[in-house]
């Protein structure tokens, strides 16, 4: 019976996927490959150490999902879950208002920033086993809100140290929650077409980027995957993020190097961060 539950579709989860949800397609092209960016049920791993633009990059995302068409955004619901605690709305209206061009009509500009904000859904957690939860609740809002494209996870990883030592010298209780939130989120993503992009913090420290030039593909062991098997299986995207030993008008410059399932090699991209957001190099 159980079987049967969970391999039967429920009118909502049919009224999700013959509403349709937005395409992502050409979203941060300049961070994806051409012809293989993230499309309907994509997940997207952004991997670096602390400090190497991971969070900055998703502010760059939102902006490009929640900002009207005619803004060059894509016009689509986001919810982000932060479990770093390190959301900060007001970096993000600023990167917003740095995408809208400037207009004389300053309240015009306003309603355009606070319709584009209404697009946007924000929930903290401070346990894996709250983010379980969370996911579990966010299931239902999915299936119900058809305009909501994109789930953002800052990040997926916030809590692997914590249960490593809350689940004794067993893995597979040191990976319980994880385990579940992996296969929650496959299931999500398959049902309702969700797109998916989750920070995760690297565990070991990247030597070679000091020394290493930007187009250098030598990063050591930071870049390994180290989360639970259930998650790298649905990784389609991985981002690696990286600082260079190279400054732009005393601006500290970055690497991010895109690997996905659908092409072959890897993009790299050079950006540094400003007042308004990332500048691609």
């Amino acid at each position: 019976m159980s079987s049967r539950f969970h391999t039967s579709e429920t009118g909502a989860q049919l009224f999700a996927r013959l509403e349709g949800r937005r395409s992502l397609e050409g979203i941060a092209a300049n961070i994806f490959p051409e012809d293989g960016g993230p499309t309907q049920g994509d997940v997207v791993e952004m991997h670096g150490m602390e400090g190497t633009a991971k969070t900055e990059t998703l502010y760059h995302l939102v902006s490009c999902c929640i900002l009207p068409a005619q803004c060059g955004g894509l016009e689509v619901e986001v919810m982000f879950v932060d479990t770093d605690h390190h959301f900060d709305m007001l970096r993000l209206v600023a990167v917003l208002e740095g995408r809208l061009e400037p207009a004389g009509d300053g309240s015009l500009k306003e309603e355009t920033l606070k319709a584009s904000l209404r697009r946007l859904s924000v929930v903290r957690c401070s346990s894996s086993a709250q983010l379980l939860l969370t996911l579990l609740h966010l299931e239902n809002t999915f299936c119900s809100r058809p305009s909501l494209c994109v789930l953002m996870v800052d990040s997926i990883s916030a809590f692997y140290w914590v249960d490593r030592g809350n689940g004794g010298d067993r893995p597979a209780r040191q990976e319980a929650n994880l385990h579940k939130c992996a296969e929650l989120l496959d299931r999500i993503r398959r049902d309702y077409g969700i797109t998916v992009f989750a920070t995760t913090h690297a565990i070991m420290r990247n030597y070679a980027s000091s020394s290493a030039s930007p187009s250098s593909s030598s990063t050591g062991d930071f870049d390994r995957p180290y989360l639970c098997r259930a998650w790298q299986r649905i990784v389609t995207h991985r981002v690696v993020f990286s600082k260079c030993d190279v400054l732009k008008d005393k601006k500290q410059v970055f690497s991010a190097a895109c690997s996905t399932s659908r092409t072959r090699g890897v993009k790299r991209t050079l950006f540094c961060i400003t007042n308004s957001g990332i500048e691609f190099l």
